[in-house]
């Protein structure tokens, strides 16, 4: 992996250096392809894909500190950590964990129940019914008049911006209402849910 160029600490003298949002995320498919279409020069984005033995919450923001470690991060510099993940088969032991490891360290949550398409099915259509699993979300995907060839690998960014805004929309209800509930959307039970709009926002606003 490419280092980011760091402040010359010898002479005191400052290297042109934007902040870096490092994405730290459990897939190496989905995620990363979706998130690389945000890079401009002025959004400098590290997409940091976790292999499986990684794949249960905390273990994930854990791992994230420890690789974080390995690269230049600067958070008094703007530097900022997104840890992206799904349901899965996390307890809500794992995913409350999860979450006080994020605080702790400042990291952000960009969590998805029961996975990552939800967050893709919302450009299409404000669903709030419980979804099975992933399948039954990418069944719901892959619909005529949605994307009916869809596949994990798939570049989604430029075809999904014309219902972005609608997304962000539909997200953040979803997230009103799950809240009404829960004291937090890191629930199993908060199904269907996902917080992507916030890291989607936060990124847009790099962009600019």
């Amino acid at each position: 992996m490419a280092r980011i160029k760091e402040y010359d600490r010898k002479s005191g003298k400052k290297r042109k250096r934007n902040p870096v949002v490092y994405i730290i995320c459990e897939g190496t498919e989905t995620e990363p392809r979706y998130f690389r279409a945000f890079r401009t020069r002025y959004c400098n984005i590290d997409i940091i894909p976790l292999p499986s033995p990684y794949k249960s919450a905390d273990s994930l923001v854990r791992k994230a500190k420890n690789t974080l470690g390995e690269n230049p991060y600067y958070p008094d510099e703007g530097d900022s950590v997104w840890c992206v993940f799904d349901c899965d088969e996390n307890t809500n032991a794992m995913l409350r964990s999860a979450g006080e490891l994020a605080d702790k360290e400042g990291y952000r949550i960009a969590y998805s129940n029961p996975c990552f398409e939800y967050w893709y099915l919302l450009h299409y259509t404000d669903h709030s019914g419980y979804l099975e699993n992933c399948d039954a979300v990418i069944r719901k995907l892959q619909k005529k008049e949605r994307l009916p060839g869809y596949t994990k690998s798939d570049d989604l960014y430029s075809v999904l911006l014309p219902m972005q805004a609608d997304a962000i929309n539909r997200a953040q209800k979803r997230v009103g209402a799950v809240l009404e509930e829960y004291e937090t959307i890191l629930r199993r039970e908060s199904n269907p849910v996902t917080n992507v709009h916030e890291l989607v926002q936060f990124l847009n606003e790099k962009r600019r």
